[in-house]
C-alpha cells in the first residue's frame, strides 16, 4: 500500500524548557529544576510526528542562518521529513519557544512564549511553487505560527486541486471567512474553539454545539482536542466523543496536540475510519505527554502500535505504516 503523502507548510522553533515546581508572578524569581533545548514549532512538530508513523513528509518552511536552525533542519531530516522547501532567512533569527513547566507529582502544566522570527518571513514567492505542486499530496496541514497570508494562499491552491486541508487552529488568531470556505479539516482545542465560536467545550452539549458552530462557518469537519477528556469530531452526519488513553504520568504536554495531529491526518489519508483515527491518534498524544521535550517525545509507529496492542486495540488497519 502507498505511504501516505503529506504536505506540512508551518513552523520550526527551537524550545528553550525550563522547569520548577512553580511558575513565577509578576516581579518574583525562582529557582529551577531543570533546562533543556529540543527542536519543536508546531508545523515541525506536526511533519516528525506524521513521518515517525511512517507517512511521506514534505516539509515548507523557514529558519535563521544560525546554530538554532541548522539544529531545526537536522531534527527534521532525522526523521525522513523532505526539507528541501525549508530555506534560510540570514536577516532573523530561528524562532525560539520559552517553554516554562510547572511539575507537581502527578501532573505536568506548561507556559510557552513564542518569538517567531523566520516563521513570519515566508513569503507568497516561497510558496508559489505549490499552485502546481500540490496536487502530489493526499493531505495537506497548515498552523497560525506563519502568516495568515501564506497559509490563505496554500489552503486556495490545496482547495482548487481537490486536496484535503487540516487547519490546527493555534495560537489562535482570528480566521477568515475564506480560509475557513477552504479548508477540510479545523482542530482546535478546547480554548481555541471558545475563541473562535464563543462556546466552551466543557460538556457534551457544548462540544457538539461548537462543532456544529465550526461546521456552519463553512468548514467540514471539526475535531476539538480536549487535554485530558481525549477528543470530540464531528460533521453535518456524525459525532463522535474519543477518550484519551493513558500512557504513564504525564511529564510534559508539549506537542500534545501536534502529536494528535500528525496522526489523525496520518491515518485518515491511509483511509481509516473517524473512529479509529481518533484512537490512534490519542494513543499517539498519549506516549507524547508522558515523555519530555516537543520533537523528542513523539513516538514512533512501532511504540504506538505497541501501546495500543496493550489496551486491546485492533492494529490491523495500521501494519501497512510500519
Amino acid at each position: 500500500m502507498k505511504k501516505p503523502k503529506i504536505l506540512v507548510v508551518g513552523s520550526l522553533v527551537m524550545d528553550l524548557i525550563v522547569s520548577s515546581e512553580k511558575f513565577p508572578s509578576s516581579g518574583e524569581s525562582v529557582i529551577g529544576c531543570d533546562f533543556r533545548t529540543a527542536p519543536g514549532g508546531k508545523g515541525a512538530n506536526q511533519a516528525v510526528q506524521a513521518a515517525r508513523l511512517g507517512a511521506d513528509v514534505t516539509m515548507v518552511g523557514k529558519v535563521g542562518d544560525d546554530s538554532y536552525g541548522i539544529a531545526l533542519l537536522e531534527s527534521l531530516e532525522k526523521s525522513n521529513v523532505d526539507t528541501t522547501y525549508v530555506k534560510k532567512d540570514a536577516s532573523v533569527s530561528s524562532a525560539i519557544g520559552n517553554v516554562q513547566l510547572e511539575v507537581h507529582d502527578d501532573t505536568t502544566y506548561n507556559r510557552i512564549i513564542v518569538v517567531p522570527g523566520a516563521n513570519m518571513k515566508i513569503t507568497p514567492d516561497d510558496v508559489a511553487f505549490l499552485e502546481k505542486e500540490i496536487s502530489k499530496y493526499d493531505m495537506v496541514i497548515l498552523q497560525l505560527e506563519i502568516p495568515m497570508q501564506i497559509n490563505e494562499i496554500v489552503a486556495g491552491y490545496a482547495f482548487h486541486k481537490g486536496v484535503p486541508v487540516m487547519l490546527n487552529s493555534a495560537p489562535f488568531v482570528p480566521i477568515s471567512r475564506e480560509l475557513l470556505s477552504c479548508l477540510t479539516y479545523i482542530s482546535p482545542n478546547e480554548h481555541e474553539a471558545f475563541d473562535i465560536t464563543g462556546i466552551y467545550p466543557d460538556a457534551d452539549e457544548n462540544i457538539r454545539k461548537a462543532i456544529l458552530s465550526l461546521n456552519t462557518m463553512g468548514v467540514k469537519n471539526a475535531l476539538i482536542t480536549l487535554g485530558s477528556k481525549g477528543a470530540a469530531f464531528g460533521n453535518d452526519e456524525l459525532f463522535l466523543m474519543s477518550p484519551c488513553v493513558d500512557c504513564g504520568k504525564p511529564t510534559d504536554p508539549t506537542a500534545a496536540g501536534d502529536s494528535f495531529v500528525g496522526a489523525f491526518c496520518t491515518a485518515i489519508c491511509l483511509g481509516i475510519d473517524y473512529k479509529d483515527a481518533l484512537q490512534f491518534a490519542n494513543c499517539t498524544a498519549g506516549i507524547t505527554v508522558s515523555n519530555m521535550g516537543a520533537q523528542p517525545s513523539l513516538p514512533t509507529i512501532d511504540k504506538v502500535l505497541g501501546v495500543m496492542e496493550e489496551h486491546n486495540f485492533d492494529i490491523k488497519k495500521f501494519e501497512s505504516l510500519r
